[in-house]
C-alpha cells in the first residue's frame, strides 16, 4: 500500500482542533516537534512525495517508544543520512537532541514522569542515551563540522523554566556530557554559558516578597540562619522563634521553580567536582569567570547561582579562588559602569568575609586594595556627604567594614597582620568630610564600631549615636534602585540541597562573633576554634610570587591560621530566645533572611 496523498488525508474540525493544541501546549513546555511538523505540512507547497513523507515519520520518531532493535536500527539510518548528504546533518541531529528527554507533552510526560522512578525506567533511559551520544559521535567523526551545528541546536532546544524538573534536569545532564565527552573542546563553552543562564532564569523567578521587607529597624546583623538548626513542622510565631528547616519549609515547600534550581545547582557542583578530579577545573573555570561578568553580575535579582562560582573556587582556591577574587577586584577599581563596580566590590566583601578556604593574609592583602582605591579617590573629593555622587566610594568603604566585621580579629591575632591594618587608611576614609559613617547600612557601622571599640583600633566614634543617624536615608539613596547597599551575594544559601556543598567550606557569622562584656556580662573564651575556620580540605592559597605575598615573614598559612583562630571564640549560644530581646540583637549578624538583598521585594 503506497503513502496517501496530503490531499488524501482528511481530518474532522475536533481532530484537527486537537493536534494543533497538543502542538500549542508542547512548545509551552519545551517540545517544539510536534509545532514544528506542523508547520512545515501547513508551509510544504508542494505535494509530499513518498521519501519526503517517510523522512517526517523517521525524524519525528523517538527513540523512547522503541525496543533496543528498533533504536539501533533508528541511530543507523541517522549515521547514513547524516554522512550521505549535507541537508539532513541538521535534521539527524535535531532528532538526536530531541531524545535528550522522553516526549514531554501530555499524556506521554506523566508517564515517562513514573516511568523513571523506577528500575526498568532507569534501564530504558541509558539505553536511549548512551545510543544517543555514541551516534553524536559517530556523526562527528563522519562530519567534523557537526559539534559547530549541535551546539546551537543544543542551546535553542534547552526546556525553559516552566518544563518538569525531571525533564530539565535530565536535559541539562545531557548537556554535561557533552561537554566533559570528546566534543566538548567545541560545544563546552556553549553549554556552560547556556546553563548559567537558565540557572539566572530560574533565580529571578523566585519572589522574596514574603520572606524580605524594607525595615531598616532591623540590622542585617540581627538574624543568621546557620545558628537556626532543627527541624519543625511548623512556625512558632508567637514565640519568635524561626529554624532554618521551618523558614526553607514556609517559603520553599511546593516552590516548583526553587526546586528546579536546586537539583540544578547541585548537578552543576557535581560537575565541576569532576571537573576538578580531571584536571580541567581551571578551563571550564574561565568560561564560568567570562558568563559571570555577563549574566550573574548584572542579574541583581540573583540570589543562588553565584554560589556555582563560590563552590568552583573552594575546589581549587590557589587558581580559581584566586582568579575570582582578582577579577572583583579588578572591576570594582576600573571599570566604567558605576553599577557593575558596586555590584563587584559587593561581591568580593561577602566572598573575602565568606570564604572558609581563604587563608587571612589574602584577605588582608586584597582589602588593602580597597582600601588603598578609596583613599586615592577620597583624597581627591570636597565637600560634604553626596550619596548619589560618590556612591562607588561608599560602596568601597561598607564593604571594607563589612569585612572586618568577619576578619578583623583573625588579623588583630597575627602581629604582622596587626601592622598592616593599623597602616591601612582607614581612619583618613571613614573620617573624610564625605562622612561614610554617615551613609553606610547602619547595621554594619554600628557593628564594626562596636568592634573597633572592644579590639582598641583606630581612633573613631566608640558608638554609632554620636553620628546621629539610627536611620540611614543616604543608604538608601547611595544603594539606588537596585539597593546596592543592602546587597550581600553570598549570604547563607536556602536551597536544601544546595547547601549541603556549600557549608563545609562557608564562613557562619557564629563562628566569629564577639562577645562584648558590657552587653551581656560574660566573658571572651580563648579556646580553641580551628575546626571553625579550617577548611575540610585544609586549601589555601601560597604566595605566588606576584607583588602581593601572603606571608613574607615565612610562616605557613596554616600556622598563621591557626594562631589566630586561637584568638577567637565561637561558644555556641541558646537561640532559643535569639529574636526576642534588646540584648540578643547585639550578638547576631547577617542577613535579615538575606541570602542577597532582591530589589524585587523593596
Amino acid at each position: 500500500m503506497g503513502v496517501p496523498d496530503m490531499d488524501e488525508l482528511s481530518f474532522t474540525d475536533s481532530e484537527l482542533d486537537y493536534h494543533v493544541r497538543n502542538a500549542l501546549k508542547a512548545v509551552v513546555q519545551g517540545d517544539c516537534d510536534f509545532y514544528n511538523q506542523l508547520v512545515a505540512v501547513i508551509h510544504h507547497k508542494e505535494r509530499l512525495v513518498a521519501e519526503e513523507v517517510a523522512l517526517l515519520v523517521i525524524f519525528g520518531m523517538s527513540l523512547w517508544d522503541y525496543g533496543t532493535d528498533v533504536m539501533d536500527a533508528l541511530v543507523e539510518l541517522l549515521i547514513s543520512l547524516a554522512s550521505s548528504s549535507g541537508e539532513y546533518v541538521d535534521l539527524c541531529l535535531e532528532m538526536l537532541v530531541g531524545n535528550f528527554i522522553p516526549p514531554s507533552a501530555p499524556p506521554s510526560a506523566s508517564y515517562f514522569v513514573e516511568l523513571l522512578k523506577q528500575p526498568r525506567g532507569l534501564a530504558k533511559k541509558n539505553q536511549v542515551l548512551d545510543r544517543v551520544h555514541s551516534t553524536l559521535k559517530d556523526i562527528a567523526s563522519v562530519v567534523p563540522l557537526s559539534p559547530l551545528r549541535l551546539q546551537k541546536i543544543v542551546r535553542d532546544r534547552m526546556p525553559n523554566i516552566y518544563t518538569k524538573e525531571p525533564f530539565i534536569v535530565m536535559y541539562v545532564e545531557n548537556m554535561l556530557r557533552l561537554e566533559s565527552g570528546v566534543m566538548g573542546e567545541l560545544v563546552g563553552s556553549t553549554i556552560l554559558v547556556a546553563l548559567v543562564d537558565r540557572l539566572i532564569d530560574l533565580d529571578v523567578e523566585i519572589a522574596w516578597d514574603e520572606i524580605l521587607q524594607d525595615d531598616f529597624h532591623k540590622g542585617i546583623f540581627d538574624m543568621e540562619l546557620e545558628d537556626l538548626e532543627g527541624h519543625v513542622d511548623h512556625i512558632e510565631q508567637d514565640c519568635n522563634e524561626l529554624t532554618r528547616e521551618a523558614l526553607i519549609q514556609r517559603f520553599f515547600s511546593g516552590n516548583l521553580v526553587a526546586e528546579k534550581l536546586d537539583s540544578l545547582m547541585v548537578l552543576t557542583f557535581e560537575h565541576l567536582r569532576s571537573c576538578a578530579e580531571s584536571g580541567r577545573l581551571v578551563q571550564v573555570f574561565e568560561i564560568l569567570l567570562q558568563s559571570f561578568q555577563k549574566t550573574i553580575l548584572t542579574a541583581y535579582k540573583s540570589k543562588f547561582a553565584q554560589f556555582v562560582m563560590f563552590y568552583a573556587c573552594s575546589l581549587d582556591p590557589e587558581n580559581c579562588g584566586k582568579m575570582f577574587a582578582d577579577l572583583l577586584l579588578n572591576i570594582f577599581v576600573s571599570s566604567l559602569n558605576p553599577e557593575w563596580r558596586m555590584s563587584a566590590v559587593a561581591y568580593l566583601a561577602s566572598y573575602l568575609a565568606r570564604a572558609k578556604f581563604f587563608p587571612v593574609s589574602f584577605v588582608a592583602a586584597m582589602l588593602e586594595s580597597v582600601v588603598n582605591w578609596c583613599f586615592l579617590y577620597c583624597k581627591n573629593q570636597e565637600g560634604d556627604i553626596n550619596p548619589k555622587a560618590h556612591k562607588v566610594f561608599y560602596a568601597g568603604c561598607q564593604a571594607t567594614m563589612y569585612v572586618l566585621c568577619f576578619r578583623m580579629r583573625q588579623m588583630l591575632a597575627i602581629p604582622r597582620l596587626k601592622s598592616q591594618l593599623c597602616l591601612m587608611h582607614i581612619e583618613d576614609i571613614l573620617g573624610h568630610p564625605l562622612k561614610p559613617l554617615q551613609v553606610c547600612l547602619p547595621s554594619i557601622v554600628e557593628e564594626f564600631l562596636r568592634l573597633v571599640k572592644a579590639n582598641h583600633v583606630f581612633s573613631l566614634p566608640e558608638s554609632f549615636v554620636e553620628y546621629g543617624m539610627l536611620e540611614s536615608e543616604n543608604s538608601r539613596a547611595f544603594g539606588g534602585m537596585e539597593r546596592f547597599d543592602m546587597f550581600f551575594p553570598f549570604d547563607p544559601c536556602l536551597l536544601r540541597k544546595c547547601d549541603s556543598y556549600i557549608r563545609p567550606n562557608y564562613v557562619y557569622w557564629s563562628m566569629v562573633r564577639s562577645t562584648y562584656n558590657e552587653d551581656d556580662g560574660e566573658g571572651t573564651s580563648d579556646e580553641d576554634v580551628e575546626e571553625a575556620y579550617a577548611s575540610r580540605n585544609g586549601m589555601s592559597i601560597p604566595d605566588d610570587g606576584s607583588g602581593r605575598s601572603y606571608d613574607d615573614e615565612g610562616n605557613s598559612d596554616a600556622d598563621e591560621f591557626d594562631y589566630s583562630l586561637d584568638k577567637m571564640s565561637i561558644t555556641p549560644r541558646d537561640s532559643s530566645n535569639k529574636f526576642g530581646g534588646r540584648m540578643q540583637r547585639f550578638m547576631q549578624m547577617p542577613s535579615k533572611i538575606r541570602p542577597s538583598a532582591s530589589p524585587e521585594s523593596l
